[in-house]
């Protein structure tokens, strides 16, 4: 497939993802949205196979281990995707997105120790200063979304505390550990792309900064902080479309990466929540009140029969219903 081609057919695709961002938009347009994305998608892997195969990269064994990735995984999420609880959809969520920065974290990997098979290598036997930069962010970004969606996982699930698990100088250690991440891709950089310890060092801070920026926070803001992992694996897989020279994949991580930090803003001014609070994990939060479990309920509380019930809506001249989790159990929200 020439270049050209391969252009106009990923923009195509990219004009798709939008598309399927604006159909998620509103419930009577949320199946033309989820379809517009599928075929966005497909349309991108064909392209791709038909651009390697035209370079003469497609060859038997590369195929294979393609189509037989693609078999796998497919068939998991959909056996996953069919069998999980409603309820039990955002650590699910949550779970796929640590399999995005994992997949991020790869292909950084693949990228330094194989340079020219990604074309970043430089005449003078080093990697060029501008791949070096995408890399790092798309290693520091992924992992920090690897581990802090498994947080996220594990206390949706009840494998692990909602609670907020405070850390001893929590603030001054994620600080420390942000500043040794950012001087690392500096000497990484500078090398070149030689100083191959740098860059595993990368690797172990960020993942090590994913558990302490996540586990601070409590089970109630946990929507929240899914949401901000998503928009993290869209700046992960954009900063990595740059250095592997992938429109597509540039155009989906920065969808995919403003619109979850749109919603989680969104979220956290619904819920008055402090976003800046939330993404650094609790960051000027009163400590002694999370530790506490949080503030004691006083306002007065309601209670009624279902035949009180019954009257009121009877008798009401507007009836508002607010799907919750009642509807989740249930599975009633596509018939509402």
């Amino acid at each position: 497939m020439s270049a050209n081609l391969a252009a106009i057919a990923y923009l195509i695709s990219g004009v798709l993802f939008i598309l399927a961002l604006r159909g998620l938009s509103s419930p009577t347009t949320s199946q033309a949205g989820n379809r517009n994305g599928m075929i966005g998608m497909a349309i991108a892997v064909g392209v791709t196979l038909l651009t390697l195969f035209s370079q003469g990269k497609l060859d038997g064994l590369t195929l294979g281990l393609i189509v037989g990735g693609v078999a796998i995984g497919g068939t998991i999420g959909a056996v996953i995707a069919r069998r999980v609880a409603m309820t039990s959809m955002p650590q699910l969520v949550a779970t796929f997105h640590s399999l995005v920065g994992a997949a991020a974290c790869l292909v950084a990997v693949a990228a330094i120790y194989t340079p020219a098979a990604y074309g970043i290598l430089g005449a003078n036997g080093q990697i060029h200063l501008n791949s070096l930069v995408e890399l790092s962010l798309g290693l520091a970004i992924g992992a920090v979304t690897l581990t802090g969606s498994i947080i996220a996982a594990l206390k949706l699930n009840g494998n692990m505390s909602g609670a907020p698990i405070l850390l001893p100088a929590r603030h001054l250690l994620n600080i420390v550990i942000a500043a040794a991440i950012v001087t690392l891709v500096v000497v990484l950089v500078m090398s070149g792309g030689q100083a191959i310890w740098a860059f595993w060092a990368i690797a172990a801070l960020s993942l090590l900064i994913g558990v302490t920026l996540i586990i601070p926070i409590g089970g109630a803001d946990m929507p929240v902080v899914v949401s901000m992992l998503n928009s993290y694996s869209g700046w992960a897989a954009a900063a990595l479309g740059f250095t592997l020279e992938n429109i597509t994949l540039i155009i989906t991580g920065a969808l995919v990466g403003s619109s979850g930090a749109i919603l989680s803003y969104i979220m956290c001014k619904a819920m008055n929540r402090s976003f800046i609070s939330v993404i650094l994990g609790g960051f000027g939060a009163d400590d002694t009140a999370a530790a506490a479990g949080g503030k004691v309920e006083t306002r007065p509380v309601k209670q009624g029969s279902a035949e009180d019930a019954a009257f009121i809506m009877k008798n009401a001249s507007k009836v508002i219903i607010v799907p919750g989790y009642g509807m989740a159990v249930s599975q009633a929200q596509h018939a509402l």
